[in-house]
């Protein structure tokens, strides 16, 4: 048994579980003003302060709430570690790559932890999606990032697929032998693996059939609500002149305002002034100015508040309503749970594709799915859950732990002599 931690660092959410020498594991727990729990939020906030300071998790929050329109809130940073296209964000005239920014965090993780990480681990075992989101992904360049994230730290660092981890932490559950789909759904990513589980005190519990993956999941969900709710508003679908010609706005202005990881850093000197270049030539300037006025303002984190409380609210009612206000900005306006799954059923579509591909290359049929494990926050959603309902049956299905499994499981395997048994 080495003494390790499992750290499932998410797109929204990072969870660690810490090891020690006898076996025993805990949920690292985080006590802020604004919550506390086990999960800490992966985002970071910057500001100036003598130089640029920074603040990470829920803190980064506070800082955030105490001073808006002086910080720079930066979330779903994840997202960007296996693009080629992104080597550097540029904040209050400092470059920050994404290892720079990864580092950030981990420091502030470490001091947040009410001393349990003073005395490091030797071992991290770090989850990782099967397919890593957005366009082209390079897995590779991500692991080159993630070790020069780690690189400071002085810590021996395996990779494992994140629902590898959950069905690690599943199977403690199960009193007999099982073939396990687990699923799960992140803020970046969805991700299957099918594992057979063994009886309990058997020499290897579980043993990894097949996994797969893809780009999708609660950003994606979350982009479709700002697409139907809030571009239409800021000028998408509108026309600017160009000599004697009347031009669509290009669409790259709404795809990065809708991106999470990208909307904090599109508050720039070049972008804006693209900006307002667009704006004097566009039909509707109002419309532009709106949108220059959200990223001037750095309105990402209460946009994202709210598109979240609709989210969750559309998961325990037929109806809800979606309300923003900021940024000169106000909208409130009823949503239909059916108009919401309109919305995202391409993206649930691809997503079951995903999960045939992790059938096919198990060689296992879905009636030989004993166990369905869902996990991560976006399998609350109501048609995510009924998508597996109707493939394998409601009384297959199992759920729990959905913001803790993986890490809780990420640690049990670096509990074991041969982490990269499992590894990725």
């Amino acid at each position: 048994m080495t003494e390790a931690i499992g750290l499932d660092f998410g797109t929204t959410n990072t969870v660690a579980a810490l090891v020690d020498g006898a076996g025993g594991s805990e949920l690292i727990e985080f006590q802020s003003a604004q919550s506390s729990g086990a999960t800490f939020r992966s985002a970071l906030c910057f500001w100036e302060d003598g130089g640029v300071a920074s603040e990470a998790g829920p803190w980064a929050i506070e800082e955030y709430l105490e001073s808006p329109s002086d910080c720079r809130f930066v979330q779903s940073f994840k997202s960007v570690v296996a693009s080629p296209s992104f080597e550097r964000a540029l904040i209050f005239n400092r470059p920050y790559r994404f290892e720079d920014m990864g580092q950030l965090f981990l420091r502030k993780l470490v001091a947040h932890a009410g001393g349990k990480l003073d005395d490091r681990p030797r071992r991290v075992i770090v989850g990782r999606p099967v397919e890593y989101a957005g366009a082209q992904p390079d897995s590779d360049l991500a692991r080159e990032r993630y070790r020069a994230m780690f690189s400071e730290f002085g810590v021996e660092v395996h990779y494992v697929y994140e629902p590898l981890g959950a069905a690690f932490s599943y199977a403690t559950r199960l009193t007999e032998p099982a073939t396990v789909l687990v699923a799960d759904f992140g803020g970046g990513t969805t991700d299957f693996s099918i594992v057979r589980i063994a009886e309990p005190g058997a020499a290897q519990r579980c043993t990894p059939l097949a996994s797969s993956g893809i780009g999708i999941a609660g950003d994606r969900f979350d982009q479709r609500i700002v697409d139907r709710l809030v571009l239409p508003m800021l000028g998408k679908g509108g026309k600017y002149r160009s000599f004697d010609k009347l031009l669509d706005i290009p669409n790259g202005w709404f795809a990065d305002f809708s991106d999470w990881s990208r909307l904090a850093l599109m508050r720039n000197r070049r972008t804006l002034e693209e900006l307002r270049r667009l704006q004097r030539n566009a039909v509707d300037p109002a419309a532009i100015e709106r949108l220059i006025a959200l990223i001037e303002h750095e309105q990402g984190y209460p946009l994202y508040a709210a598109v979240g409380q609709l989210k969750r609210a559309l998961s325990d009612a037929e109806s809800a309503q979606f309300r923003f206000d900021g940024g000169g900005l106000e909208i409130a306006v009823e949503v239909e749970r059916a108009a919401f799954e309109g919305w995202i059923a391409p993206d649930l579509a691809r997503i079951e594709q995903a999960l045939d591909h992790a059938l096919v290359r198990a060689g296992v049929a879905a009636e030989q799915i004993d166990r369905v494990f869902l996990t991560g926050g976006s399998s609350l959603i109501p048609a995510v859950r009924r998508l597996f309902d109707r493939r394998f049956g409601t009384d297959r299905i199992a759920s729990g732990g959905e913001l803790t499994s993986i890490a809780h499981g990420l640690a049990m395997i670096g509990a074991l002599p041969d982490p990269d048994r499992w590894a990725a």
